[in-house]
């Protein structure tokens, strides 16, 4: 039973001490949406003020929607825009039925550990302009030809910064930046001039970031004995590219090299049946271990899997953290 205090000393006056208190205990669900409110004399018997200025706080919680005034049966909490009726006309809580059951639960439990709705307020939409501040903020751009690179990028720099990043192709960056009036778009040095053109006249800035050295896995490379097999597994057509290039520059014709990249899982289950030791960036080491595993039965010695480390470099995460204001 909800029961009201007035304090007759106070500077705020006894009727808006008494309609904030109702108005919390409707918003707590004390009073749940059908609920009949005390009568005017029960109230006056309760906190000793007047009927009719329980009278006035009723008009006001009325004149707010919160009640309703029934003729002959007294004062009721009103349903509000996401129950009864009204929730049939809504789109939103017809695509997810469950939200107005989240979002109530989740006020409950910040007003029981004596949160006041204003409070609740304030941090709900802290966090909702947060998100959406961030949803825009980060954008990853890289060519359209090499998409898979962008995808192994955004997938490392929401790990490492905890925010939504958006990968957006180069061919498309300049219609995306005239929707948004803010944020930080993120590229490799290859593209850093290009993206810094298109971003130039709209005042938002580009940071390049640079790629890990590899240097464990070329020395690796280094190693290996000749005429072995060797495959690279990644989400990257450029990264298979350029590691082509690389280890042919590192050990010519030494070794049987085999590229895939993951999405094909033909030229992927030949990369595990044929190779001795495949290396495989964070995003692909799953899929190709699941190969391994799927094909075991059929191969003489099983390939020694190695998952390479980030794409991006650790220094050029750091820094974009600075730069973000996130550590």
């Amino acid at each position: 039973m909800v029961r009201y205090h007035i304090q007759p000393d106070s500077e705020i006056p006894a009727s808006k001490q008494l309609f904030d208190q109702i108005q919390f205990a409707i918003a707590s669900r004390q009073y749940p949406p059908g609920e009949k409110l005390p009568s005017t004399r029960q109230l006056a018997m309760e906190t000793g003020l007047h009927r009719n200025t329980i009278s006035k706080v009723y008009r006001q919680l009325e004149d707010t929607g919160l009640v309703e005034s029934l003729a002959g049966s007294g004062i009721y909490v009103k349903a509000q825009g996401h129950e009864g009726g009204a929730q049939r006309q809504s789109p939103i809580l017809k695509q997810y039925p469950e939200a107005s059951k989240v979002v109530q639960e989740s006020l409950d439990q910040l007003l029981g550990q004596g949160c006041s709705l204003s409070e609740a307020r304030e941090l709900f939409l802290a966090e909702i302009d947060w998100r959406l501040r961030c949803s825009a903020r980060v954008l990853v751009t890289v060519e359209s030809r090499d998409i898979g690179a962008g995808e192994l990028m955004v997938q490392e720099l929401e790990a490492a910064l905890g925010i939504p990043v958006q990968l957006v192709p180069l061919e498309e960056l300049a219609q995306t930046l005239e929707r948004t009036n803010s944020g930080t778009v993120v590229t490799s040095r290859y593209f850093i001039k290009q993206a810094e053109e298109i971003a130039a006249p709209k005042a938002i800035r580009v940071i390049p970031v640079d790629i890990h050295d590899y240097a464990e896995e070329i020395q690796l490379i280094k190693t290996l004995p000749k005429d072995s097999g060797l495959g690279i597994v990644s989400l990257s057509s450029g990264i298979l590219r350029v590691v082509e290039i690389i280890i042919h520059s590192l050990r010519g014709d030494d070794l049987l090299l085999m590229t895939a990249q993951v999405h094909d899982k033909y030229k992927v289950n030949a990369v595990v049946r044929s190779a001795r030791t495949i290396i495989s960036d964070q995003v692909s080491y799953p899929t190709v271990k699941q190969a391994i595993s799927d094909a075991r039965d059929d191969l003489i010695r099983a390939p020694k899997l190695i998952c390479s480390e980030n794409y991006i470099g650790t220094k050029s995460i750091n820094l974009l953290k600075r730069e973000l204001g996130l550590g």
